[in-house]
């Protein structure tokens, strides 16, 4: 529980300290000048092999209008490119540190590594935390609410 509340902490500030990457500015926010999903993912793809060495399977695209910019995440490492969506070019590539504590606070890092299907490790660790948290609270209130109860009570005797 203190592992869950240390990494909803960082989780809460990640824009404020760096664990999540800016988002860069593309050349065009008009959308009908943009290459298709399609040129973008290739491109992501292509750097992902040719320049990162890496999986270049991706987990999701992320597009911001307003900035004219695809952010891609992959899905077997915690890299981020961006992509300016009228270019073509890559504009940033960092690593995404929340991804990896938002996979600790939530239990998936097992999953992750030990690359179930199912999820069966997040599951099984999202519920035995739950059930703690709230049997805690439950706790808590009864041994907060019962002296208060028994001086009520001593009082009307």
């Amino acid at each position: 529980m203190f592992l869950i509340g240390c990494t909803g902490l960082l989780l809460g500030w990640k824009k404020n300290i760096d664990l999540l990457p800016p988002t860069q500015k593309g050349s065009s926010r008009v959308a009908s000048e943009w290459l298709t999903l399609d040129r973008i993912q290739a491109i992501a793809q292509d750097y992902a092999r040719d320049s990162l060495q890496a999986s270049s399977e991706i987990d999701r695209i992320d597009i911001r209008p307003q900035k004219g910019v695809a952010k891609i995440v992959f899905l077997h490492h915690f890299t981020e490119i961006q992509i300016d969506c009228h270019s073509g070019a890559v504009l940033s590539r960092a690593t995404r540190r929340s991804d990896f504590i938002e996979k600790i606070h939530d239990g998936s890092i097992l999953d992750y590594f030990f690359q179930t299907e199912s999820d069966q490790v997040k599951l099984t660790y999202t519920t035995i935390v739950a059930s703690g948290l709230i049997l805690l609270s439950i706790s808590g209130f009864v041994l907060w609410n019962n002296p208060r109860r028994m001086r009520k009570h001593k009082s009307r005797v």
